[in-house]
């Protein structure tokens, strides 16, 4: 009977410090960084509503690299790299390449107001239950990613982006290079 209850107490024992070594672990992890699975898979598809009034589905972009943006008004690096992104749009949007800025975690009249502010002039639209987000995995904002001709994730950005990033990432979707690690802007997202 004694070696049933020494048995038991063992394995309780190793239950409980697996399940405190666990949790200590992803008290030390920031979920910020931990790799996107959609890297190198296809993007999940969206039918999105936009502020001009019209729809874009993810589906009606192949052939063109694809930037998806997710933003929020209130957001300071959103704030930060939405110059740097409407320049590499204009660089860009007589190529084979669009851009979609979604807007999460926030309201209609801002979200307009900052587009507006910024003289935003690509393909914009609000997310207001954030399922594009969640169907993406998105943590904070702003996070961006980056998307092949075929519709293949290529690239993901944590943080305000910089024009050069946006350049030499682009350029990599439009050849269908698949990046092996996810960039981080130097003022990052917020949650």
């Amino acid at each position: 009977m004694e070696i049933k209850k020494v048995g038991s107490l063992a394995i309780v024992m190793g239950i409980v410090v697996g399940f405190i070594w666990l949790l200590a672990f992803g008290f030390t992890r920031d979920p910020r960084y931990i790799r996107s699975p959609l890297i190198g898979r296809q993007a999940p598809s969206f039918d999105l509503v936009l502020f001009d009034g019209g729809r874009i589905r993810l589906e009606e972009l192949r052939g063109r690299a694809v930037l998806i943006n997710f933003w929020a008004s209130w957001c300071p690096p959103c704030r930060v790299e939405a110059p740097a992104l409407e320049a590499a749009w204009k660089t860009f949007k007589e190529g084979d390449v669009a851009f979609v800025g979604v807007n999460i975690q926030d309201n209609e009249r801002d979200a307009r107001a900052f587009i507006e502010e910024f003289g935003i002039t690509y393909k914009n639209g609000w997310d207001p239950a954030a399922r594009v987000a969640v169907n993406y995995g998105v943590w904070g904002i702003p996070e961006t990613f980056f998307l092949d001709r075929e519709g293949r994730i290529t690239f993901k950005h944590v943080g305000a982006l910089s024009v050069p990033v946006i350049t030499a990432k682009l350029d990599q979707a439009l050849r269908g290079i698949v990046s092996a690690e996810e960039g981080r802007g130097e003022y990052q997202s917020v949650r």
